[in-house]
């Protein structure tokens, strides 16, 4: 496939179209990966206050505006519709633009749909090749279904936090929304997966996305060596419970992470920090031995890293073989050249007018060698109300009047 081949396929979900009813980061955070790849997002937005996330972040003035950093971070290629689905013309209005969408996201306490005559039922009545993901903390069923979820109460719920620190200081949340990064992840996951389904048989889907069942599917050997083995996992900071040396390790200027797992790259470690006798050392013959006196170990180690700086260290055990990278702040890993030479870094126009530009993450994956880009920067509150209403079927006069009532 030649390069102009390629610039001419289509975004991968291109022509899928989207109602966003989500808030804050979950579900939008699904939206957005679906708007990166192609897809038509429409966020369907309360009058006046829209997404709570718009008055979230590190800088007062733009939240105020209704910009807030953590709204700028997951809306870019989305639309913006003002609706207030109390009103019956509100709710009618969501209806017209179901039976046209392929996609609706919401992120709704259980029920509230419901309540607001815009089921599941309802919805399949209107398109039942409609694609309704429901995002929760804890799913649509079940004791917990009703209970309020944020990230740091599915932290706490799934056992992450149990896991994170050491023995001395614990328990500890993750330093980011990590259990609603997750739960967007998988709805994104599950809406990509009922579209191919919908191709094929023409059917649409119901899918319900729980956090805490996407927080627990995403711990991996913590959870699966309980189920399996019947071992309760420990907090162990930064080392690793599979292997040693394997974990964080200070060097001349800072810290270092290394994963020698492999016998063969034990030894290389070795000779290359100037420690050939520990190859031999009977306490470190054997992979177990090594874990079981981890901490000699790791005292022997540091004692040749100190000798060089973690970013020599990171090539030279790199280079070898050795897996091994610096523990950088967030500022210095968002400068790395791997993710400029990759354009993962997005710089996009400014909302509103204003003269700096706006940086965000693009997509985690590329597509055909290339990395996706953004078309439009996030949008302002209800910018695209009147235009979306007009594409519905309504005529100005009944959007003057939508607009006078505090529908839109």
């Amino acid at each position: 496939m030649t390069s102009h081949d390629t610039q001419a396929l289509p975004a991968l979900l291109d022509g899928v179209r989207v109602l966003d009813l989500t808030n804050v980061l979950a579900g939008p955070f699904a939206g957005y990966q679906l708007a990166l790849h192609g897809a038509d997002v429409l966020k369907v937005e309360l009058p006046q206050s829209g997404d709570l996330a718009r008055q979230l972040g590190a800088d007062r003035e733009l939240s105020e505006e209704l910009l807030g950093a953590s709204f700028l971070a997951q809306n870019a290629g989305k639309r913006s519709l003002t609706l207030n689905l109390k009103d019956p013309q509100g709710r009618e209005a969501l209806l017209r633009a179901v039976r046209e969408y392929d996609v609706l996201l919401e992120n709704f306490r259980p029920g509230v749909m419901d309540r607001l005559g815009l089921g599941r039922e309802v919805l399949r009545a209107e398109n039942a090749r409609l694609v309704y993901c429901a995002i929760s903390g804890f799913g649509q069923t079940g004791p917990l279904r009703n209970r309020p979820a944020y990230d740091q109460i599915v932290q706490g719920l799934s056992g992450m936090m149990s896991v994170t620190g050491t023995p001395e200081v614990n328990p500890l949340r993750a330093g980011f929304p990590v259990a609603d990064t997750l739960g967007g992840m998988a709805a994104a996951y599950a809406v990509a997966a009922a579209l191919v389904r919908r191709e094929r048989t023409g059917i649409g889907a119901y899918l319900d996305v729980s956090m805490l069942e996407s927080a627990l599917t995403a711990m991996g050997w913590v959870t699966s060596n309980y189920l399996i083995t019947g071992r309760p996992p420990q907090p162990m900071g930064n080392e690793n419970f599979t292997a040693a040396p394997s974990g964080t390790f200070a060097t001349a200027d800072g810290y270092l992470n290394i994963a020698a797992n492999r016998q063969q790259q034990f030894t290389t470690l070795c000779r290359l920090i100037g420690r050939e006798h520990l190859i031999d050392d009977v306490r470190f013959a054997h992979p177990a031995d090594r874990k079981t006196h981890r901490d000699e170990l790791r005292h022997a180690v540091e004692g040749g890293l100190s000798l060089r700086t973690a970013k020599e260290w990171e090539e030279v055990l790199s280079d070898a073989g050795v897996p091994a990278a610096r523990v950088l702040s967030v500022p210095d890993a968002l400068g790395l050249e791997q993710l400029a030479d990759r354009h993962f870094v997005r710089t996009l126009p400014f909302p509103g007018g204003r003269s700096r530009p706006l940086r965000v993450l693009g997509s985690p994956f590329q597509v055909d060698g290339a990395a996706v880009t953004d078309a439009t920067p996030p949008p302002t509150l209800g910018e695209h109300t009147a235009q979306t209403l007009a594409e519905l079927g309504y005529s100005a006069a009944e959007i003057a009047t939508m607009k006078e009532r505090g529908t839109v």
